[in-house]
């Protein structure tokens, strides 16, 4: 078993995290402690499961199949912040990016586990 901290998907995850702890640093105080805090804490459970898909290979598609779930959830919450200005675009460009890697990779990831 690979340490979780080892694979591709927990670094890039990693480097999603501390972005979007730096972007959400910035937000007005209105979004700062409601829509900030939920990415945060939703980024965060991205973990989690990682942990749980790498440790668990019984349950190791729910685990991923919340991991997904969570980012997509993730993914809405962004675009939210681009529709009330607290986001720009570039910024949401830049962290797409990052979210596309992750993506594909807990896609494949999973796609392999079920076969």
């Amino acid at each position: 078993m690979v340490m979780y901290s080892q694979l591709p998907i927990y670094r890039d995850s990693y480097l999603l995290l501390t972005e979007i702890y730096q972007a959400t640093s910035k937000f007005p105080r209105d979004y700062k402690y409601t829509l900030g805090q939920d990415m945060k804490r939703d980024c965060l459970t991205l973990f989690r499961d990682l942990y749980g898909a790498n440790v668990s290979v019984e349950n190791r598609v729910r685990h991923l199949e919340n991991f997904l779930t969570s980012f997509e959830l993730l993914k809405i919450e962004m675009r939210l912040c681009v529709d009330l200005n607290v986001l720009s675009v570039k910024k949401l460009a830049q962290l797409s990016l990052l979210m596309d890697s992750v993506a594909k990779q807990a896609a494949a990831w999973r796609k392999k586990t079920k076969q």
